[in-house]
């Protein structure tokens, strides 16, 4: 039961901490800038010139862009709970 708890407490950590890391995903040189969490929580979006694009391709853009943002706070997740769980089962991954 130890371990159940020491591993909860590490994942909640790792929560935390994921949190403050902030990653971004932007399309036509920064044109639309979309901001996230390692939780994969989107923090912000930022759009420059909105009047220099038509709405569907501002759509396109900002899907795009939050995308690539999920994509890499996904990843960050992903290696921080790897690094729990390499810390707590040794030889599990």
């Amino acid at each position: 039961m130890g371990k159940m708890q020491e591993m909860k407490h590490k994942s909640e950590e790792v929560k935390s901490r994921l949190e403050t890391i902030i990653v971004e995903g932007q399309v036509e040189n920064n044109a639309v800038v979309v901001k996230c969490n390692g939780n994969r929580k989107v923090t912000e979006v930022k759009i420059e010139n909105l009047n220099a694009f038509e709405k569907e391709q501002l759509e396109d853009y900002i899907l795009l862009a939050t995308n690539r943002a999920l994509e890499a706070a996904e990843k960050v997740n992903e290696a921080e709970m790897q690094s729990i769980a390499k810390g707590m089962l040794p030889g599990f991954m």
